[in-house]
């Protein structure tokens, strides 16, 4: 296979009920540069302008950039567009992995030990975080598919497409607030939920996960054309394996993630990767209007050709 290249358009949209004072704001919206993965081109249009902005990195590695904004404003309109080049991962044999609980072993605290600079970073996605629980009933669910001995990264798959089986697709059935055990009972949710649920399992059993957010290129039905906005952001599950680094699983389609997935960032859930986060003094009642576009290069002129939308003139870069 060779390396594929999208154009990504993500915008999103508040209208305020009432007048917003001053306000912070919180951007994860750039593709990180990986391995198999190199951002091309990124462009940030905000309105209205901010008074000053800043760009940093978290402690997982993230770009963000912070504005704030200090004159009275009714709506927000952020514009994220980026080109980014996927080569293909390097994607594991399960059961050529280590035995799950020897990952374990691994990663479990013993006084006195030092820890190699891979196995201390994945300990910071052992345990509970602001979205996700760790429950012996998350491990029990687990544990079917985690047998005494059964490589880890077979026993994830396995994990992973009964979450795909047993668990419904329903954008209706939670929001970004809706606690994991409610999931949990309801067995519905979105790729948020999914991915929260099975970062539970796996630190329930004391191995390391982390969530990663991101866009996945998602294919119009037979005959049917791509619309812009049409999709969104997505998420999945990232596992530690010692000597062998991450791999990425993605319980809502029940697939390794290879060139239709593009990496924004990780933490240890939604609550440290989201795309937009901020604090408001005023604005009333409020929510956001978001749509995302991931199209193939192939596709890029003929989509947008006719829509003759403001400010895309970004192209791939060769070479």
């Amino acid at each position: 296979m060779t390396a594929r290249r999208y154009h990504v358009l993500h915008e999103t949209h508040y209208d305020y009920q009432q007048p917003v004072r001053e306000s912070h704001q919180l951007m994860r919206l750039q593709p990180r540069d990986l391995p198999w993965q190199r951002c091309l081109q990124h462009q940030l249009r905000v309105t209205p302008e901010p008074a000053r902005s800043q760009v940093f990195g978290d402690h997982f590695g993230n770009r963000i950039v912070a504005m704030h904004f200090e004159d009275a404003h009714a709506a927000l309109h952020v514009r994220s567009e980026c080109w980014v080049e996927l080569s293909p991962r390097r994607l594991p044999d399960p059961a050529a992995s280590p035995p799950w609980e020897t990952v374990r072993e691994a990663l479990r605290y013993h006084a006195g030990r030092a820890l190699a600079p891979d196995l201390l970073e994945a300990t910071a996605f052992l345990f509970a975080s602001t979205d996700v629980r760790v429950k012996r009933l998350f491990a029990e669910y687990a544990a079917p598919s985690f047998p005494s001995g059964r490589p880890l990264l077979a026993a994830c798959d396995d994990l992973m497409r009964r979450i795909f089986t047993e668990f419904t697709f329903d954008p209706e059935a939670t929001d970004v607030s809706t606690p994991l055990l409610e999931v949990f009972e309801k067995k519905r949710g979105v790729c948020q939920d999914f991915s929260h649920f099975m970062i539970a399992c796996l630190r329930s059993l004391g191995l390391a996960a982390r969530y990663v957010s991101g866009y996945l290129l998602t294919h119009p039905p037979p005959g049917g054309k791509r619309l812009i906005g049409a999709d969104a952001t997505h998420a999945w599950v990232s596992v530690f394996v010692p000597n062998a680094g991450w791999f990425d699983l993605d319980p809502t389609n029940a697939m390794w993630v290879d060139t239709e997935h593009i990496t924004i960032g990780w933490g240890r859930d939604f609550s440290d990767i989201s795309p937009l986060r901020g604090v408001i003094l005023g604005g009333g009642a409020h929510a956001p209007r978001i749509s995302v576009t991931v199209v193939p290069e192939e596709e890029f002129v003929e989509l947008y050709s006719e829509a003759k939308l403001p400010g895309l003139d970004l192209l791939p870069r060769q070479g």
